[in-house]
């Protein structure tokens, strides 16, 4: 845009025509502007041509400072010139990579999240070439413990940190997520402990009730089984048979002949 523009036009070329001597007939008393009378008519410069004028106008619409360089990144034609398509191709081939890298970055998060990551979003901006390019993204991820279960919660925390530093460069909040997902499993394990200490104890007191029952109930039964013995007729005497047994074998008599 042009601030405080103005158009020249060239004034019209001086006489160059050499001055007509007086005549030689004219008495030099006569008035002079009978003398201007009797010269010969000047002959009225001619006007300029269309072209002429118009060239003249554009060489007064040049800036005066004529050493400028011409606009470089823009050809006659409005069209960018060969610098700015090679920048933009730059541009376009950044845009490219990052792209991938995003897509690749955020797909790994998802992959070996599994059942405890979300899809990915991503943001985007639009390139030289009107396209638009990944330039960000995120997975949601659930790093929260399963409650009243911290051997559940291990086995979860332990995907958790390998689907935050699933890609090749994990980020800061990466890192962080897996930090958290640190901590939970360490709270995890300490539950764990304190429930397996609670199961062994409940189990020992368990085997302890259970052989002071089997006591009692062995104190019971034999308590039972005394008055039933005391019941019983007494087993039969053998002193009878015995004293058959004793009975003298009878003599041998023997008989004599005369």
């Amino acid at each position: 845009m042009q601030i405080g523009g103005a158009t020249f036009y060239p004034a019209p070329a001086a006489n160059t025509l050499p001055a007509r001597s007086l005549a030689s007939s004219v008495s030099p008393d006569v008035s002079p502007d009978i003398t201007r009378t009797a010269q010969s008519p000047v002959t009225a410069a001619q006007p300029l041509t269309d072209e002429q004028s118009a060239s003249a106008r554009e060489e007064a619409d040049k800036p005066a400072d004529t050493s400028a360089k011409p606009n470089k990144s823009i050809s006659a034609e409005g069209e960018p010139s060969l610098q700015q398509q090679r920048l933009e191709q730059l541009e376009i081939t950044k845009r490219v990579t990052r792209d991938q890298d995003v897509r690749t970055h955020e797909q790994a998060h998802a992959a070996v999240g599994g059942q405890y990551a979300g899809a990915p979003t991503y943001a985007y901006e639009r390139g030289p070439d009107g396209k638009r390019y990944a330039v960000g993204g995120e997975v949601g991820i659930d790093a929260g413990p399963i409650a009243n279960d911290p051997e559940a919660t291990l086995r979860k925390m332990e995907v958790v940190i390998r689907a935050a530093l699933a890609p090749a460069e994990p980020s800061a909040q990466d890192r962080q997520v897996a930090a958290q997902a640190q901590a939970q499993m360490s709270e995890a394990r300490v539950a764990l402990a304190q429930q397996q200490r609670s199961e062994a104890q409940a189990a020992s007191e368990a085997r302890t009730e259970k052989r002071s029952e089997d006591e009692s109930q062995s104190s019971n039964d034999e308590e039972t089984a005394a008055p039933a013995q005391q019941d019983r007729s007494p087993p039969p005497s053998l002193d009878l048979y015995k004293q058959l047994g004793d009975v003298q074998e009878p003599i041998q008599v023997v008989d004599l002949v005369a």
